[in-house]
Formats: structure tokens, sequence, C-alpha cells
């Protein structure tokens, strides 16, 4: 059996392979509940859509299918309208592999190491990968490299699926996404199915991405989680198994989690603070409260919150921890 993968991966898909790899999608470490909308782009088709509410699988399955669309299948109004309120913007997969490539050019101290880069175009290199010599610059240590893409929204600078421009599929072999980059590795370093999936595992546990908005989010995971497929189905002719779907899937839910990038909380997560008032003389005896905004969010200083700050997960280390604990430079 093989999977056939679209640019727009439809949930429904999914839920009917195994209903449990959907869960874990659309599930969210820190809290234990759902990940949520975090936009209003949904809310008028009830309270069940709207910014604060759970994104389940009947929401976004049966009559619901195909719901959730990549940026490029969105109509313009749409596209400019989150760009209007959200910032969000595509970055075009050249922009994105002249990028990365810096990011491999410093890590192997040289350049041009997975593709030649043209004109908004770019070649991939047909030689095997070569390692610097030396125990701290080999394979293994490419894969277990930690990356992280901030405010990842579709995740393309992790994986490059798909042309943000034109919307067409890229064949594997000219992706240029930095998980990409470490299954081209793999494919050349190992030469048995166990080896794969060992390596090809750890490749996923080393990448990072964070975004606030549910649609954009499930995208980055779907997005993942395809990749695996095409890439599994591409090596061995088949489809994975659900145990093999079900690990990675666990691992993209840690690695690529829902989080407001400025408080490094859940969104919306954050409360107001209550002080008690003195009495006035126009109080009439009765107590009053004055809500002001969360500390944190009044001071800018990032442990203040009064939200929930999200955990993240050290593979190699067998622990999860705050991703506001991992930050250097505090903002106060």
């Amino acid at each position: 059996m093989r999977f056939n993968i679209s640019l727009n991966i439809c949930e429904e898909t999914i839920m009917n392979y195994a209903p449990a790899l959907l869960d874990i999608l659309l599930f969210d470490r820190t809290t234990r509940r759902n990940i949520i909308w975090a936009t209003d782009d949904y809310a008028e088709r009830g309270i069940e859509y709207s910014a604060s509410s759970e994104i389940r699988p009947e929401l976004i399955t049966g009559f619901n299918s195909m719901l959730i669309r990549p940026r490029i299948a969105k109509s313009i109004e749409a596209q400019e309208s989150r760009t209007r309120g959200r910032a969000e913007v595509f970055t075009p997969c050249w922009v994105c592999n002249v990028q990365n490539n810096l990011v491999d050019e410093q890590w192997f101290g040289r350049s041009s190491v997975f593709n030649i880069e043209g004109d908004k175009e770019w070649e991939t290199t047909g030689d095997r990968i070569q390692f610097p010599d030396g125990y701290q610059k080999t394979w293994k240590k490419y894969i277990d490299a930690k990356r992280l893409e901030i405010a990842c929204g579709e995740a393309p600078y992790l994986v490059s699926r798909y042309d943000t421009v034109s919307g067409s599929l890229i064949p594997i072999k000219r992706r240029i996404g930095l998980l990409d980059r470490k299954l081209r590795v793999v494919n050349e370093n190992t030469d048995n199915a166990e080896d794969w999936f060992k390596w090809t595992l750890r490749a996923f546990q080393s990448v990072y991405g964070y975004e606030f908005q549910g649609d954009n989010l499930l995208l980055a995971r779907e997005n993942l989680l395809a990749t695996f497929i095409e890439y599994y189905q591409d090596r061995f002719g088949e489809a994975p198994t659900v145990k093999q779907l079900g690990l990675i899937a666990r691992t993209i839910s840690w690695n690529i989690w829902q989080m407001d990038g400025v408080k490094f909380v859940v969104p919306y997560s954050c409360k107001p603070q209550q002080l008690d008032q003195q009495l006035s003389l126009f109080d009439f005896g009765e107590d009053q409260e004055e809500v002001i905004p969360c500390f944190g969010c009044k001071t800018g200083n990032i442990r203040e919150h009064t939200g929930i700050y999200c955990r993240i997960y050290d593979w190699r280390e067998n622990a999860s921890l705050r991703y506001v604990d991992m930050v250097k430079g505090e903002r106060v």
C-alpha cells in the first residue's frame, strides 16, 4: 500500500488510515489538550471555531474536510487579511535555500554542499555529501545537530514539499529544507531499513519549530509527517507501518509546538491580575478590585507572565523542559 499525498494533505485520509495519528497531530504536549485555532478566520462557522477553541478532529473532517488549506491555496483576499492581521508572509523556496545554505556553510566550513545556487534557482549536487575530518563533524553529528525555525508557519525552512509561489510539488532530490538535507544524508549513509528508520527518527528529533496560529501549526506538522511518508516510500517502495508513523507523529507533536513567540507561552493563556483597592468615600463599604494586565504583558519581562509556559523535549537527554528556560537574553 502507498499513500497518495498531494499539496493539500487531507485530514480525512490521515484519520481513515489511523485515527490515532490525527489525534497526535492535534495534541498540545504543554496543555495536554488539543492545539487551539488562535485565529478568527473560521469564527463565522460557530463558537467551536473561535480563536480560543480547540481544533478537534470532527471540525476538520467529514463535511469539514479540506477546511484548512496551505497559504498558496487560499484566496488572495484571505492571504492579504492574514498578512495584515498576523504579518503572515510566504517565503519563496529559493530564499529558504539561500539561508539554509548559509547554515550549512558554517557547519561544513565550505559552500555549495547540497546544491549550487542560481538566479532564484538551484542545482542539486550529485555526489555523496563529504564530511570534514574529525570526530565533531561526522554524518551522525550532522543528523543530531539541532535546528529551529521560529514563527514557522507551514515550516518551509524545515521541509520543502512544495513551491510556495506556484504550489507545485518539489521532487525529493531537489528539496532544500533543513530536515530534507538530513534525510538525504541518512539515505546516503544507511544500507538497511532498521538503520534508516533509526537515523530518520533522530533527524526528526533534531528539528524544531513554533507557530502561533493553529491552522498553520497543523499544516506544518502534516508537512513533516508527509515528508517522512514520501521519503520512506521513495526508499522502500511501500508505505511505512502505523507504528513507525506513530513514533514520527509523536516526535512532531513535541518538536513543532504552538507558542506566542513574544511571551513564550501558549497563545491567549495569560490571565489579568487583580489587586485589592483601599476603600474610598464613594465605595459604599464594598470591596473593590482593579483588573490590570498580566505582569509580564505589562512589564515586558518574559518570566512574569501568568500564562502557560510552553514545554519542548530534549530527546538526547530524554527530558522535557520549558522553552523560556533556554532563553539567554532576558527582555525587561
